[in-house]
């Protein structure tokens, strides 16, 4: 028996639309509405998305407007800024939102936002005191540069946040992420940094993580090596975590540990003292700026119409090509070097969030949920895998995303930059027609969303990274799963401890399946 969603009126009145524009083409729907430019985009507070090369019509909002209620979207989002409990196999609330409020967020009965801003004072605080150089490490030398040592979430944002605001910071602080266990990482980090002038973050909700905490005590060791002292370590240690107990046995001064709360998830953490690293980069100001544009984008998704909400819409879009047109992939393509690492933020943030198969009652999806994103950045990405989005076998729509103003400087260069953007949204819809060579034809009627902010500074990237974050709740909303749980994560991490001590020693092992053994043995056989 197919399942409710599936059985819908809403759902199947979507099917049934599919069917009657299967054949469109995009371009044509712009010769029959002249307006539809104006129609099918929405502006907020100097962003722009221009969503009029999809394939929609008059009649397919309101179709995909219809399923967003019956699925009772709007009780959803208020549950959400009420601190309900939605991540319901956890039992938590998801309150990122509370993280950037300017007003009492509750949860429990309890206003969370009275924590959020004692953090950041404790923030503020240790971020003036660093960057005036009133905190030194422990030969009274200066601080000029931050490790940050965390992995998903405790790294994927505040990395993307850094480079991306590299244009405002003053440089008087260089930030650098360790993440990925194998050593070579740690190494190249660490290899060319001054042990008397680094600060080391460690972030892990738990302080726990294994792959964090092997590097947290490598770059223990290598920083009491370097100064000679054990000392050292609550100088140039700080922590994002609420595992105190663990954070003491460490050696971290207490007045460097910043809270986290469970009611955060990892890929929504940005917000809180995980971004550290961000402020001490390009100064608390710059991080204030950031939450202040997911305020806007908060605000916005919270209060405004479903039919003129940007995070709905694009949510609805991605429901709309993945369970009707069958597409498995969306890329992410950013105009914008500063905006290199957000397709692989993105990954985590769609992926993690919706790469689910059960639903919240606990019975098997019988359909498609969430979908690959990856891109790259513009231009690069034109000279690689764009042959594909535009002659390759698979619909695959993209997200193209610029800012307007260049901050290095390059009028130009950015002026090519975005013909470049401008020129690609045209192309992949247009196609090119060629009378003399089949191979040279090519087809268009590729969709595409256009993302345009006047600046790519602070505000606009927390409000593109709060429009991806409300736009993920959508679907998940409309697919009744829960977008706040990563069960699959640990299953990976719970094998590799049970991998882990059989690699002692040079005894062959038959202990798990046959693939894995020969892997083992093959590695026993040949490492040094």
């Amino acid at each position: 028996m197919p399942s409710p969603l599936i059985c819908s009126p809403e759902w199947q009145a979507l099917q049934g639309h599919q069917q009657t524009i299967a054949g469109l083409r995009i371009q044509s729907l712009f010769a029959i509405d002249k307006n539809r430019f104006k129609h099918f985009s929405l502006t907020l507070d100097g962003m722009l998305v221009d969503f009029s090369r999809h394939f929609l019509t008059n009649e397919t909002l309101p179709l995909l407007l219809a399923l967003a209620h019956a699925r009772d979207l709007p009780t959803w989002i208020a549950r959400m800024f009420n601190g309900e409990h939605i991540n319901n196999t956890e039992n938590r609330a998801a309150l990122h939102i509370a993280l950037r409020a300017d007003k009492p967020v509750y949860c429990d009965g309890r206003d969370v936002t009275a924590d959020v801003q004692r953090v950041l004072a404790q923030m503020e605080k240790f971020v003036t005191a660093i960057r005036s150089g009133i905190h030194t490490g422990f030969t009274g030398q200066r601080i000029t540069d931050v490790v940050n040592i965390g992995i998903g979430g405790s790294y994927l944002g505040p990395q993307l946040a850094c480079q991306a605001l590299r244009p405002y910071a003053d440089g008087s602080i260089r930030a650098h992420f360790v993440s990925n266990v194998d050593g070579e990482n740690l190494s190249a980090v660490l290899g060319g940094l001054n042990a008397a002038t680094t600060l080391i973050i460690v972030v892990s909700k738990t302080f726990t993580t294994q792959e964090t905490m092997t590097n947290a005590q490598a770059a223990r060791h290598w920083l009491v090596a370097q100064l000679g002292s054990e000392s050292a370590v609550g100088q140039h240690f700080a922590a994002v975590t609420s595992n105190t107990e663990k954070v003491a046995q460490f050696g971290i001064a207490p007045q460097h540990v910043f809270e986290m709360w469970d009611w955060v998830g990892g890929r929504y953490s940005l917000w809180s003292a995980v971004g550290l690293p961000v402020a001490l980069y390009a100064g608390m100001a710059a991080f204030q700026a950031l939450h202040a544009g997911a305020r806007v984008m908060d605000a916005h998704f919270r209060d405004t119409p479903l039919a003129h909400n940007l995070p709905v819409v694009l949510g609805l879009l991605d429901v709309w090509y993945i369970n009707f047109f069958n597409t498995q992939a969306r890329a992410v393509l950013p105009y914008a070097q500063a905006l290199s690492r957000l397709p692989a933020y993105l990954q985590q943030l769609e992926m993690e969030s919706l790469g689910k198969s059960i639903a919240r009652d606990g019975t098997t999806v019988d359909y498609a949920t969430g979908n690959i994103v990856w891109g790259e950045p513009g231009t690069d990405s034109q000279h690689s895998f764009f042959q594909l989005l535009h002659q390759g076998t698979l619909l695959i729509p993209a997200d193209l995303i610029a800012g307007c103003r260049s901050v290095a400087g390059f009028r130009e260069q950015h002026a090519l930059l975005l013909s470049n953007y401008f020129a690609q949204g045209e192309a992949l819809m247009n196609g090119k027609a060629d009378a003399n060579s089949p191979q040279a034809v090519v087809a268009g009627n590729r969709p595409s969303t256009s993302i345009l902010v006047e600046e790519l500074d602070a505000k606009h990237l927390g409000m593109l990274l709060a429009l991806y974050e409300h736009k993920v709740f959508v679907q998940s909303v409309i697919w009744n799963i829960n977008a706040f749980d990563q069960w699959g994560v640990a299953l990976g991490k719970q094998v590799a401890d049970r991998i882990l001590p059989t690699l002692a020693g040079d005894a062959k092992t038959a202990t798990f399946d046959a693939s894995t053994n020969g892997l083992i043995n093959f590695y026993k056989e040949h490492r040094p």
